[in-house]
């Protein structure tokens, strides 16, 4: 099986390509660092670390790569695949869109059949996104017959994963946890087999818990911390005083997930505290400043802070929010 995956980042390697090599896809990453590119051409692997005490390094095999630039390589390699992926940052997706859509066009010129292609990126309805952006550049003759065989199911991606030097610069470290779900009931033809995944027909929970719960509260983390003058996350959940600030954001968040998606409120208490242990993992050093950036993007109207706080008043739920808090 081949898979073609846009973006050799820190996602991309530790999460997205390291899933597909293991439920075996020959990964094709696609991408504009040079040095990166020359690496796995010639290397054909490369390590990932997990951020715990005691752990194996996973080695990565059967990955190559290729530029954005390399325009027959990219259309013969997405024509091919049996499978397309992306973690490029959901503001570059328009810009790998026209990429996406000469390889499809190829495919669909000379051998029309089903592919799913799935951007994995850290904002709500990503594939939705790319398949606009491919559709704009695709002859208007064929956009019927992509309805037909193209499919872009939306999904949600949760690993943390920091910015990060090592001296091989294909090397990664990453959290244990990870989380991948897929819209099943928007794949075309044969679900893909990928290791780690969970397929489900209604992603709407899924997109929110992860965004009002892991988001929110690194964000809440990032701004509470940077506020006192820490410089990493786990610094920030040393402090107590500072947990507990976060804890209780998400306590809010919490009520507005387990009312709206009907979720079992013991599990989801589980899942605050499993992700509140996340942040404060002293093996991955992720910076203040990291997680807290692009403040204009993060206080949007549904994003992680205000959306889940305007959804609350709309469900009359602020009051009950404001007694559960004081209660703690």
């Amino acid at each position: 099986m081949k898979a073609v995956h846009f973006g050799a980042g820190n996602i991309g390697r530790g999460f997205i390509g390291l899933l597909l090599s293991q439920s075996g896809y020959d990964v094709f990453f696609v991408t504009r660092n040079l040095k990166k590119i020359a690496l796995l051409q010639r290397n054909r692997h490369y390590r990932v670390n997990l951020a715990k005490e005691e752990a194996i390094p996973i080695t990565v095999h059967n990955v190559t790569a290729a530029s954005i630039e390399d325009v027959d390589d990219v259309t013969r390699a997405v024509s091919a695949a049996d499978l397309v992926t992306t973690a490029v940052g959901v503001a570059a997706l328009k810009s790998i869109a026209k990429s996406v859509a000469r390889g499809v066009t190829h495919r669909l010129r000379h051998n029309p059949r089903p592919l799913n292609i799935i951007a994995c990126e850290n904002v709500i309805g990503g594939s939705s996104q790319l398949k606009k952006w491919v559709y704009a550049h695709l002859p208007i003759d064929l956009r019927s017959l992509a309805d037909q065989y193209i499919a872009f199911p939306n999904t949600v991606v949760d690993r943390i994963v920091p910015l990060q030097q090592h001296q091989d610069i294909l090397a990664v470290t990453v959290e244990p946890f990870a989380e991948w779900v897929i819209d099943r009931s928007a794949v075309i033809g044969e679900v893909p087999s990928i290791r780690g995944v969970t397929y489900v027909d209604s992603l709407a929970p899924y997109v929110e818990r992860k965004l009002f719960t892991l988001n929110t509260g690194h964000c809440a983390a990032a701004y509470y911390g940077y506020l006192e003058g820490y410089q990493t996350i786990h610094e920030v959940m040393q402090n107590s005083d500072l947990r507990a600030k976060v804890d209780a954001v998400l306590q809010e968040t919490g009520a507005l997930l387990t009312h709206k998606h009907h979720l079992d409120e013991k599990l989801h208490q589980t899942y605050i505290q499993k992700t509140l242990d996340r942040f404060a993992n002293v093996r991955l050093k992720d910076a203040v400043v990291r997680v807290g950036r692009s403040p204009i993007r993060k206080l949007s109207q549904s994003d992680r802070l205000v959306g889940p706080a305007l959804q609350a008043r709309d469900l009359g739920l602020e009051q009950w929010c404001q007694v559960k808090r004081s209660r703690q």
